[in-house]
């Protein structure tokens, strides 16, 4: 299939079901072709994909795919005023929807970027993740979500929190945003069966039990292909929560700084012996559109935005009710080919899940 041919089908998608989703906030229609003939002779030939919220055209890994010829087609939507803890999105066309369960939050901020790679209108979105604000869409709408190692690109978040991220259908696609985002990048391989722990709450999180047991499973089902081998040690942190807050006000008191200087140690110590991290990316289901009262999504994701660890979700089934969860798995820093190896892995074990 021609670049041409992805960019109009992908535009034509778009136009056709963006109106029941609002996955975006804008479509470059005009630009997009416009931009297919210089981009047909690059290595990405005009591959079409979507930019996080009004000024994700600007970002870093967005201006790299476009060298590499990627086409942009247009920005997709995050959280609108008074959308508390960045949960659903809002786009042109009003409020963004789960496309498993529209009664249901897509989750956030890259709320619309998730919408659009789930109901297939493209292969690649870009993302960023401060608290867990690609992995959790990701969980919730059954696609791959990858958050990179902080610092490894650029950001503009001054709290150090928000990396650059991807959400695609599969682990297999991440590897075209790395390729081109990543100078140097060489892919990695992943040796079977993969050293692992599965941490079902890291200690402090109170998981949906049906969640719960949709990562069990897909953890015993890891374990049953050979893919994973679980070893005898368990990892326990502190609850970050407070922390998380606290280094994004810019003010972190004493007791606060230690209870993350705690967390990096027991991380640094765990990471010493095993290099993958399995648990849930959110401890609950996806919740309404009225907002997500008491539930704390980020729970499990917003410990290795302080960690500074690169972490993807993977799907891993659904609940009873119909709702994606994803399985979170975080490495070594720095170890975001490797992380990608482990998931492509991951994923392929698991096949394709469906309700």
């Amino acid at each position: 299939m021609t670049g041409s041919r992805d960019v109009s089908g992908t535009l034509g998608a778009i136009e056709r079901e963006d109106p029941r989703l609002c996955a975006f906030l804008d479509v470059w229609r005009q630009e997009a072709l416009a931009r297919l003939p210089a981009a047909a002779r690059l290595p990405l030939a005009g591959l079409p994909f979507a930019v996080k919220g009004p000024t994700g055209f600007r970002s870093y890994a967005a201006r790299r795919l476009i060298a590499a010829g990627g086409v942009p087609v247009g920005s997709t939507s995050v959280p609108g005023p008074g959308t508390y803890w960045k949960t659903w999105g809002l786009g042109a066309h009003g409020r963004t929807v789960n496309p498993w369960r529209p009664d249901r939050s897509p989750g956030g901020s890259s709320a619309g970027s998730a919408v659009a790679v789930a109901a297939d209108l493209v292969t690649l979105a870009t993302g960023s993740d401060g608290a867990g604000s690609v992995r959790i869409p990701a969980a919730w709408c059954g696609v791959f979500g990858l958050k990179t190692t902080n610092g490894l690109l650029p950001s503009p978040d001054r709290s150090g929190l928000a990396s650059a991220g991807v959400l695609t259908r599969t682990a297999a696609q991440a590897e075209t945003y790395l390729r081109c985002v990543l100078d140097g990048y060489e892919p990695a391989a992943a040796e079977l069966p993969l050293a692992a722990v599965h941490s079902p709450d890291l200690g402090f999180a109170d998981v949906d039990p049906e969640v719960a047991a949709v990562v069990r499973d897909a953890v015993r089902r890891l374990v049953a292909a050979g893919v994973v081998r679980l070893v005898d040690s368990g990892c326990e942190l502190l609850d970050p929560g407070a922390v998380w807050q606290a280094v994004r006000d810019g003010e972190v008191p004493p007791h606060l700084g230690d209870v993350r200087r705690e967390n990096d140690r027991r991380l640094d110590a765990f990471f010493a012996g095993t290099p993958l991290l399995l648990t849930p990316a959110t401890p609950n289901r996806p919740h309404g559109h009225d907002g997500p009262g008491a539930l704390f999504s980020t729970s499990l994701t917003c410990a290795f935005n302080l960690s500074g660890h690169p972490a993807a979700s993977v799907p891993a089934g659904f609940t009873p009710d119909g709702c994606p969860v994803g399985l979170q798995l975080v490495a070594r820093r720095g170890a975001d080919a490797r992380l990608l190896a482990m998931a492509r892995a991951v994923e392929e074990a698991l096949g394709p899940v469906r309700p």
